[in-house]
């Protein structure tokens, strides 16, 4: 397998951290969105949206990284990561739902203004992103991993842009719950650190 990535890209992480945490062999491939390598037609040829990061497994290409999560374990039929129980699957979903959305309008939207210089408005991306944080928060008191008693893709999901806030000046430590969940994500055999930043809290 070849996964098309970029090292500071959140959505890359999340696809490289679940490769590796199923042990699959494969190649990283970078883009450089600096110099626009996303937008160039080799690349739109593969994902015409002209996004990182896009899976190649042998010819087969699978673009966005939840679709990519969903593929992985589909494919080498891990139930553990992705329940086929129907409430267990639509717990699952609903976090992923909240990567997608709150997510990536909250944390990732503060970490972009810092590591990219976007132009969304601090206050507002500062406000969603510690309302979602509660909410995970709260929800981590109940167990330890974020849609069961066990890691899912929920978790994979949710990890890179929750991991890295600080980068956004999204400040964690009011968050105890969320921080050990981080610690027991990074504590999984496989684990494969995001690229930091010195930006933002972490500068």
């Amino acid at each position: 397998m070849k996964l098309y990535h970029h090292p500071l890209s959140g959505h890359s992480h999340r696809a490289r951290l679940f490769l590796s945490l199923l042990n699959i062999p494969h190649e990283l491939v970078p883009v450089d969105l600096a110099k626009g390598a996303h937008k160039a037609p080799d690349f739109l040829k593969i994902n015409p949206f002209g996004q990182v990061p896009v899976l190649d497994d042998d010819g087969t290409i699978v673009t966005d990284s939840v679709a990519i999560l969903i593929y992985l374990a589909k494919k080498l039929r891990r139930s553990d990561w992705l329940p086929e129980d129907a409430l267990a699957a639509a717990k699952v979903q609903k976090w992923l739902s909240v990567a997608a959305g709150e997510i990536a309008y909250g944390p990732a939207a503060a970490r972009l203004i810092t590591v990219f210089g976007a132009g969304f408005r601090p206050e507002e991306v500062l406000t969603r992103a510690h309302n979602v944080l509660k909410q995970i928060d709260a929800e981590l008191a109940q167990r330890d991993f974020i849609a069961a008693t066990t890691p899912t893709v929920a978790d994979v999901a949710l990890y890179s842009y929750v991991a890295s806030a600080p980068e956004g000046n999204v400040d964690l430590s009011a968050y105890a719950n969320v921080r050990a969940w981080l610690a027991r994500i990074e504590a999984l055999p496989g684990f494969v650190e995001f690229q930091k930043t010195p930006v933002g809290l972490a500068a």
